[in-house]
């Protein structure tokens, strides 16, 4: 029937029969797959649907992106299986071959040289059609594409490890232990630190038994026995033996960068480590406590040197002078005073300087930095063991105590010179005049005296001094200001100094004169009392001669 329909049609009607029929055979793969798609869909059940929907839901971002590029391998891979199948299910069934030897058998050879070159066609975009099917649901999905931290510029190929990241600049820690309350980036992180607790250090080196809490520790310790140093710096050549600290160098050394910021004080930092110190300065965290004194260090260091106070191990020693020190920085600090080196320079003024923190404080003189401010009277300090000294005022503690007399001290250093009055050790010598002091920085104010330097002058009268601190005593006449209170009679002053004088009111006057019984509160006022007795004059000027009991007298002196 179908031969003599055919055969009945014009010409014309013959050729556009036979392009319909190329064209039924070149999208008869790609309605098959969509069929065998949808089947599939339908087969799936409303319940497994939704079960599905569950588990995906609970599981986290990055396992999703790990199925999400699971799902595209396996979309791109689809056509080309089932294609594959459908050709072999054509291939492998004999009752189809059979019909087809007997349908083509009864063609004449004219259908049959059409039925060659429509399946020829067919071979021959069957591939077409199989990439095109893949190109375009490829194109369909989206792209993975890298993230990027805005604060560094570092880059993540997933927003997990972007957010992990992150929070070493923000400072989030959401992962807390429960026996010390120290915060965790990461859950892995809490673990490691809960080490510290337990003492437990599973990974052991084989040369010299040291244990520690990571596997990342133990390698970077074995390359101390290795001498292996793979890290080196491209700029200047030198080599380490982690990248870290090579990271660290270049941006200390070389770029100046500091990319880690604390998001309190604004203060930037080369390294995470570091931030993370800082930070506790803020927070008055101490992680680290001595077992036998119980006092608490922000860093494991701190901690270490603070135990050789307890041990009395000091195994540096100087060559020059047989000092011992507990660390090798306060020896190689030490030497320098021997040697009157002094690398560290400052750009604005030129002064030099032993340790780069003494450098770090004496820049603050010119930026008018006061980080650590009082409580109770707000008043700012450069460094904060001047804010320690300062509160024992406002509390009225005196550590510090004379084993000879008994009198009291905020200060170490104040006890030292102290001790000097009853050892009469006076080590700095003036050359104009031979007085000598039991301070250097006495001696450097009082050759002011000599040459009449006047370096500090006040900006509201212009009146000039030679030191700082008169300065700053003078500054108070024009503000008013009176920070020193005496706390058993409630009167205020402008200096310290005169705080000292009038609180030797409310004192015990327990050095006696054995010459005419008059009894004094200080030993300085009692050596200076037997002066008039003795008549020790032992402050003389150079150029004429006259000598004095008091230094005040001297520097008012002048020669006729």
């Amino acid at each position: 029937m179908a031969s003599k329909s055919y055969s009945a049609l014009s010409e014309e009607q013959r050729e556009m029969h036979q392009e319909r029929g190329l064209l039924d055979a070149t999208l008869q793969p790609i309605v098959k797959l969509t069929r065998i798609s949808t089947d599939d869909h339908r087969e799936r059940s409303p319940v497994s649907r939704e079960m599905a929907s569950k588990r995906y839901s609970a599981v986290s971002e990055e396992q999703r992106e790990m199925d999400q590029e699971r799902g595209l391998l396996d979309t791109i891979r689809q056509p080309v299986v089932k294609l594959t199948r459908i050709n072999d299910h054509r291939e492998r069934s004999p009752v189809s071959r059979e019909m087809a030897s007997k349908s083509y058998s009864a063609l004449s050879e004219e259908q049959r040289e059409m039925d060659q070159e429509r399946r020829l066609l067919d071979t021959i975009r069957q591939p077409v059609v199989k990439l095109t099917r893949i190109n375009v649901v490829a194109a369909q999905l989206p792209v993975k594409k890298h993230t990027y931290c805005d604060q560094c510029g570092k880059d993540f190929f997933t927003r997990t490890r972007l957010k992990l990241h992150q929070r070493t600049h923000t400072g989030e820690k959401p992962f807390h232990c429960d026996q010390c309350g120290i915060g965790c980036l990461t859950s892995g992180g809490l673990k490691v630190h809960k080490r510290v607790h337990t003492g437990k250090k599973p990974y052991h080196c084989d040369q010299c038994g040291k244990g520690f809490t990571q596997s990342s520790n133990l390698k970077k310790h074995l390359k101390i026995h290795t001498g292996e140093k793979p890290f080196t710096c491209d700029q200047c050549g030198r080599s380490f033996n982690q990248y870290d600290y090579l990271k660290s160098h270049q941006r200390s050394i070389h770029s100046g960068e500091k990319p880690y910021y604390c998001n309190q004080c604004g203060k930037r930092f080369i390294d995470n480590s570091c931030l993370k110190t800082h930070q506790r300065s803020h927070t008055g965290e101490k992680p680290y406590h001595c077992d036998q004194c119980g006092k608490g260090f922000t860093q494991l260091s701190n901690l270490k040197t603070h135990l050789k106070l307890h041990t009395g191990e000091k195994s540096f020693d100087c060559d020059q002078c047989g000092k011992c020190f507990s660390q090798y920085v306060n020896l190689v600090s030490h030497q320098r005073t021997h040697s009157g080196e002094k690398p560290y320079h400052c750009s604005q003024c030129g002064k030099g300087f032993s340790q780069s923190g003494s450098l770090k404080v004496h820049l603050r003189i010119h930026t008018g930095e006061r980080p650590y401010h009082c409580q109770q009277c707000e008043m700012s300090f450069i460094k904060q063991d001047h804010l320690k000294n300062h509160r024992r005022i406002h509390t009225g503690e005196k550590p510090f105590h004379c084993k000879e007399c008994g009198a009291s001290f905020r200060q170490l250093s104040s006890l030292r010179k102290h001790q000097m009055i009853h050892t009469g050790e006076k080590p700095f010598h003036c050359e104009s005049c031979g007085q000598s002091f039991r301070e250097a920085k006495t001696l450097r104010l009082h050759k002011r005296t000599h040459t009449g330097e006047k370096p500090y002058k006040c900006d509201q009268c212009g009146e000039r001094f030679s030191h700082p601190q008169t300065l700053k005593g003078h500054c108070r006449i024009h503000t008013g200001e009176k920070p020193f209170k005496c706390e058993q009679c409630g009167k205020t002053f402008r200096n310290q100094s005169n705080l000292a004088v009038h609180q030797q009111t409310h004192r015990v006057k327990s050095f006696q004169c054995t010459q005419c019984g008059i009894s004094l509160g200080t030993l300085d006022s009692f050596i200076r009392h037997q002066r008039i007795h003795s008549g020790e004059k032992p402050y003389v000027c150079k150029k004429c001669g006259k000598s004095f009991s008091r230094p005040e007298p001297l520097k008012s002196h002048k020669c006729n």
